[in-house]
């Protein structure tokens, strides 16, 4: 094309300018969609103009349908060469969907193709394998960012730093954390000591927090809140109080995270009286900071204080939500009030609150507990949408109730039409196959476990191996077991071998059992009392004699001097029970 040819030149230009502005108009119209099929209409309008053809509109089309992430999946199929920004579009969908699982294989094929890798492809994949805790593949990616050198990014090191602290390696985030420290910033500080807490380490959190001042980094909100749920979970009450004042200093009282915080820690710190202050002196209060205050009253064992403030919520205009309840309802086993939890029926029913996951969960595995079994299925059966806790807390309430049977069934049922059932499900079913004797099935369950689903056995998991041997008469089995163990360094499967060695009487295996106790764990009353019982149940009279013997021996050096904390206390407390009937 010429500048000679003026017309043609023209229609060009307006041609241009035309589709500039089709493409600027269509981006805000993609961008302001709410709902999938808004987006279809738009889908329509550019496959009948050929816009679809074109890749910018193409891609900006994708960005909006990752709220459908299986529309997406459709759209994504049918594009003959996605580009890089396609290919991280599909994966941030993925990583906030429910199958971030599928975001894995999604990566390995960009990196098939050979397209050069930014930071957000990293970024996408690495949030995935934070949501499902995938330590394998996240290393991978990392030994990926040390080739390619994207970890010197700020945000790809910080999205790596709570990949490693969601995951609970807590020394692999400490590592990288210390690998350069002139590239941490407010948002690395406040990661790792986020994963302090998840690993239950709150004393490293203050430590965290006096370095992080002493290189001139001010508290931001998130370091607040971190500092004071480390308080709250060591439970100090003076450290509390001075982080109270410190949030009104620095400005932060007057936020109602913050106050929904302290109301937290004060009750935890045994000061309910000064929660409730806390809580009266907010102008105006949301559902959470209610939730927090109904919460800790029930959890103090307060069960008619709290049901008080909830009737005090719905005066005041505040509607309850399922959080609201559960928080309750998880109270309610504990202290045996079988009135308050139907008092907390009746109320879901008049509110007409719906049966969502969180409240459905809550409502399934108190009644469970509380043995209504058939109640907590009829309310599993109507809940509309049931996540892999739900599943877990009814199969587990047919195992605890003596159904092993009824478990298994509702376990297959969830493999062909729930969610993937995760590590704390396939410990339920265990649990539910050792309480009902089911030998085989437990074990084609445990085998399942490892081989299709790909789970790591933990100690529980062989915990509950080693009882279902145990409990049907299998000892032999279950200590060649034990000694193959992978986990080292527990002696929760030695105690349950030697249980079963009580209930069997095998005196050999149990003293067996017991060297191994004494030799490599530290000495607990339990162990003697299980293996006086063993000598009792298999009739050796003098070996049980010399038992007490012994602990008569105990006795006499206690009396003479022996320091209270060499004392062997082999005393069993007195065990209660408080049963309330439903009338």
């Amino acid at each position: 094309m010429t500048f000679g040819n003026k017309s043609l030149w023209l229609r060009h230009a307006h041609y241009t300018a035309k589709t500039f502005s089709l493409d600027h108009n269509l981006t805000l119209a993609l961008k302001s969609c709410k709902t999938t099929f808004e987006i279809r209409q738009i889908h329509g309008y550019m496959i009948k103009t050929s816009l679809n053809n074109v890749d910018f509109t193409l891609s900006k089309l994708l960005a909006a349908s990752i709220i459908d992430i299986h529309y997406a999946v459709s759209i994504f199929t049918h594009i003959q060469n996605p580009n890089l920004f396609m290919f991280n579009t599909m994966l941030r969908g993925y990583s906030i969907s429910n199958f971030p699982d599928k975001a894995f294989p999604l990566f390995n094929q960009l990196r098939n193709r050979g397209i050069i890798l930014d930071q957000f492809s990293f970024i996408t994949v690495l949030k995935a394998c934070a949501r499902v805790s995938e330590v394998g593949f996240g290393l991978g990616i990392h030994g990926i960012l040390v080739r390619s050198g994207n970890r010197v990014f700020v945000d790809v090191k910080n999205v790596l730093l709570h990949f490693y602290c969601v995951c609970k390696r807590i020394e692999d985030a400490r590592k990288l954390f210390d690998e350069f420290p002139q590239g941490n910033d407010l948002v690395s500080w406040n990661t790792l000591m986020g994963g302090c807490l998840l690993v239950s380490q709150p004393c490293l959190v203050f430590g965290l927090f006096c370095k992080m001042c002493w290189i001139g980094l001010g508290a931001s909100f998130t370091t607040v809140l971190n500092l004071l749920s480390a308080a709250s979970d060591i439970g100090n009450f003076v450290v509390g109080k001075s982080l109270h004042g410190y949030c009104i200093r620095i400005g932060f009282s007057s936020r109602l995270n913050v106050l929904t915080a302290l109301i937290d820690l004060y009750a935890k710190t045994g000061h309910i009286c000064l929660a409730r202050k806390v809580f009266y002196g907010i102008a105006e209060k949301d559902v959470v900071v209610w939730n927090c205050l109904i919460g800790n009253y029930a959890r103090n064992g307060l069960v008619g204080e709290a049901i008080a403030l909830i009737k005090e919520m719905s005066l005041q205009g505040m509607r309850p939500n399922s959080s609201t309840l559960s928080g309750l309802l998880s109270a309610c086993p504990a202290s045996g009030s079988i009135r308050a939890i139907r008092h907390i029926t009746s109320f879901i029913e008049e509110q007409k609150l719906e049966l969502d996951a969180v409240l459905g969960t809550a409502l399934v595995d108190m009644y469970a507990k509380c043995g209504f079994l058939s109640e907590a299925m009829n309310i599993f059966e109507r809940m509309d949408v049931k996540d892999v806790i739900a599943w877990t807390a009814m199969i587990s309430g047919h195992g605890v109730h003596g159904q092993p049977t009824n478990a298994l069934t509702l376990f297959n049922k969830m493999e062909k039409e729930g969610p993937r059932p995760n590590e704390v499900t396939f410990l339920a079913i265990l649990t539910a196959c050792s309480h009902g004797g089911l030998v085989i099935e437990g074990m084609e369950i445990f085998k399942c476990m490892v081989q299709e689903y790909g789970f790591s056995p933990r100690v529980e998991h062989y915990g509950c191996l080693i009882d279902l041997l145990g409990r049907a008469g299998m000892l032999l089995e279950a200590h060649q077991l034990i000694k193959s163990l992978p986990i080292k360094g527990d002696a929760t499967a030695w105690r349950t071998l030697l249980s079963a060695c009580r209930v069997y009487g095998d005196v050999k295996l149990g003293e067996s059992v017991k060297d191994v106790l004494n030799s490599i764990y530290t000495e607990h009353p339990t162990d003697s009392l299980l293996i006086s019982s063993t000598y009792a149940v298999a009739g050796r009279t003098p070996d049980l004699r010399r038992m007490q013997e012994m602990k008569l021996t105990n006795v006499i050096l206690r009396n003479y001097g022996v320091h209270e904390t060499e004392r062997e206390n082999t005393v069993k407390e007195a065990g209660f029970s408080k049963v309330e009937i439903d009338t």
